[in-house]
């Protein structure tokens, strides 16, 4: 008798668990042959606000850890994306827009971004931190804060290296983060979340959300609660996402989906990627109080 396969059920992942989408509804994901795979959850507003609501508890805990045990976090979960990379490769080419060898290469690329990341961790402070002369009898110092949380919109391609380059400069500085995945190919972010769920990272930290963009970028950029943006969007998104950011106060920084970054060159990966998320505080102290 021939055994039935086992079909997958692909959940997100938002505050260390695997829900499903708040309506139920759900979009089918297809494989190379165009068969069908499984359905994807896809996502609503109230989704996006319980994801910012686990990203709020989750923030202060993840602000308070020692930058050398978040970079520790970092490196670890970079151990555990090389350990599965064949899987993430497969995940990767199951739509076929992407090939065998350029899969791995992306996922390669992707371990090397938070090994690159997980360095900066406990470094970044003595770099953008600072003694400031001051002509008085003060010391004069200023120090980086996270903001807060953070919200991310991934690239269509480079599903996985892409979504990766926006979330770990923001998260290693103690932000957390609620990402949108690629529409295109949303499969790549469930197995990151499902390598996220067994790692060391606390729950909240980083929330993964699928769905059709077209629904979620207004609310991202008018939710109260996110701190700032980082995202890779079209003209009309950029415009609307630069209007909802105004009116909340939020901080921006835009990918231009049009100019299809190159996530692999090493202008993607930068110390100022990790600064245009922090908050700089200034104090002036006595000299001898």
């Amino acid at each position: 008798m021939s055994r039935l396969p086992i079909t997958k059920t692909p959940k997100v992942y938002v505050g260390g668990a695997f829900i499903r989408s708040e309506s139920g509804r759900t979009f089918p994901l297809k494989d190379a042959h165009g068969n069908f795979f499984a359905n994807v959850p896809q996502c609503t507003r109230k989704d996006l606000r319980n994801a910012v609501e686990a990203a709020a508890k989750a923030g202060p805990g993840w602000a308070k850890r020692t930058p050398y045990n978040r970079g520790q976090i970092l490196y670890r979960l970079g151990e555990m994306l090389e350990a599965r990379k064949a899987d993430m490769a497969d995940a990767l080419t199951l739509g076929g827009t992407t090939s065998a060898p350029f899969a791995r290469r992306e996922v390669a690329a992707t371990v090397d971004r938070l090994i690159y990341y997980a360095g900066w961790a406990d470094k970044y402070e003595q770099v953008l931190g600072s003694v400031n002369p001051v002509a008085a009898p003060y010391f004069n110092f200023t120090v980086t804060e996270p903001m807060g949380i953070v919200g991310v919109i991934a690239p269509e391609e480079a599903p996985l290296l892409g979504l990766v380059s926006l979330i770990a400069p923001v998260i290693v500085s103690g932000n957390t983060v609620v990402a949108l995945a690629s529409g295109a190919q949303p499969y790549p972010a469930i197995v990151l979340g499902e390598m996220l769920a067994t790692s060391d990272l606390p729950g909240g930290v980083v929330n993964l959300l699928t769905g059709l963009h077209k629904e979620l970028v207004p609310t991202f950029a008018t939710h109260a609660h996110l701190r700032a943006l980082s995202a890779v969007a079209n003209t009309e998104e950029r415009k609307t996402l630069a209007l909802g950011a105004t009116e909340s106060v939020k901080r921006t920084k835009f990918w231009k989906a049009e100019e299809k970054t190159d996530w692999f060159a090493g202008k993607a990966q930068s110390l100022y990627a990790i600064r245009d998320f922090l908050e700089f505080k200034t104090t002036w102290h006595p000299v001898g109080a």
